[in-house]
């Protein structure tokens, strides 16, 4: 067991662009999509990440905020199992052109061609409550 920092956990977190995000569906299911981070990874406890306003993320998310992330290094050190980190959290939808400038990368234009200016497009804010990472023989959590 190990006693990570949030500062720490964010130096692991740099290589990592995509998590995948768990919702709870309609009819009570786990519902998991990917999504890219943008390499927002300054990580204090929140998560940024942009989509569709009619998508059924963002209905399953005015259902119910609770939601679910996880991340997965692409490989670990002399030859260890990669980083694993699961968040549990809060999600908000935001629809602030001004946070979503905050938070925003030219590599998301290719998704929202109009930028921050895109009809319909949401941003969502993940603060997590509670981070499970493993790495190697480390092990640890963090309540947020």
């Amino acid at each position: 067991m190990s006693d990570w920092t949030l500062s720490d956990l964010s130096k692991k977190m740099q290589g990592i662009d995509f998590a995948m995000l768990n919702t709870r569906a309609e009819g009570g299911e786990i519902a998991a999509r990917p999504m890219s981070n943008n390499g927002d990874v300054e990580y204090e406890g929140d998560s940024y990440y942009f989509t569709w306003e009619k998508s059924r993320m963002v209905d399953d998310i005015k259902r119910d905020p609770q939601v679910g992330l996880s991340f997965s290094g692409s490989k670990g050190l002399l030859g260890k199992p990669p980083i694993f980190i699961g968040v549990e959290g809060q999600a908000e939808l935001i629809r602030d052109k001004a946070e979503f400038e905050a938070h925003w990368t030219k590599e998301l234009d290719r998704w929202f061609e109009q930028g921050i200016d895109t009809p319909g497009v949401v941003m969502i804010k993940v603060h997590a409550s509670r981070i499970h990472y493993w790495d190697g023989e480390d092990d640890g959590e963090i309540k947020v």
